[in-house]
């Protein structure tokens, strides 16, 4: 193993004690509180997801003071979680973090062994192929780890990372932008196709799918989230949208009423709010 130099933490006692604090407050509601003591992890699972999404907001708003309220939220759940499973004597807190600390170890060989990984891409190829190794004498499949619930963005992004780590991936953003306009061009020719029956939406959906996936593959290439430029790309639309329905109504319009010019003339203000 590496010999491996940490920064000292002056806090470290601090943020032992706010642990143990949460740990305790856990244990009192869970032993106290009619509410907290009916759920299970079925009932707060969805409760786990809006928090996660509430996060994600915080975020990308730059928020700080959300994004902190927001983590102990889901800090707050994960200890929930815990706590549920060891009454049942499944598993509790240190198991977790136990596991996930061996975890972080075993795939950072570079740092806690001998492993040569200099630059990120290393990195994720090795993560990807002892992710593998440890599973062991289950199914190996590349694409297994990926969640099938995952929102289809998301679920892409990571069917290609998984791909890229086992050095299935295009070597120059070029060849992916080629790739781009010939999905473009594919799913424009669906189109121009004249018939009876008039377009096959099935393969025009098709091809549309797979124009996506080529521009989610591309934005990776840029090492640009492409979840997080949509979600940017629909707040400004919200906020344009809002001024151009209160700066009408103060004008005395009624939105429905409009015409697509006057609409567009409040738009066009409203980018340089």
């Amino acid at each position: 193993m590496k010999d491996i130099k940490s920064t000292p933490d002056t806090n470290r006692e601090t943020k032992l004690q706010a642990f143990d604090r949460l740990l305790t407050i856990m244990d009192e509601l869970r032993e106290n509180c009619p509410w907290d003591m009916k759920q299970t992890m079925e009932s707060l699972r969805h409760l786990t997801i809006e928090e996660t999404y509430e996060l994600t907001d915080a975020i990308i708003e730059n928020d700080m003071e959300e994004v902190k309220k927001e983590l102990g939220d889901l800090m707050l759940h994960n200890v929930f979680y815990c706590r549920i499973a060891s009454e049942k004597n499944q598993f509790d807190i240190a198991d977790v973090l136990n596991v996930v600390c061996d975890k972080l170890i075993n795939r950072h060989p570079h740092i806690y062994g001998d492993v040569d990984a200099k630059d990120e891409k290393t990195v994720k190829e090795n993560w990807e192929k002892i992710k593998l190794k440890e599973k062991g004498n289950q199914k190996k499949t590349v694409l297994g780890g990926v969640p099938k619930s995952l929102p289809a963005m998301v679920k892409a992004m990571r069917i290609q990372e998984k791909a890229r780590g086992v050095g299935f991936d295009w070597e120059k953003k070029e060849q992916v932008w080629e790739k781009v306009e010939e999905e473009m061009n594919e799913f424009r020719a669906e189109f121009n196709i004249e018939n009876e029956a008039g377009i096959d939406k099935e393969k025009a959906q098709s091809e549309f799918g797979d124009l996506l996936f080529s521009l989610i593959n591309y934005s990776r290439f840029l090492d640009i989230n492409p979840e997080e430029a949509l979600e940017r790309t629909n707040k400004k639309f919200i906020k344009r949208f809002n001024y151009l329905e209160s700066e009408s109504e103060k004008d005395g319009k009624e939105i429905a009423n409009m015409s697509l010019e006057e609409m567009d003339a409040y738009w066009e203000r409203a980018k340089f709010i």
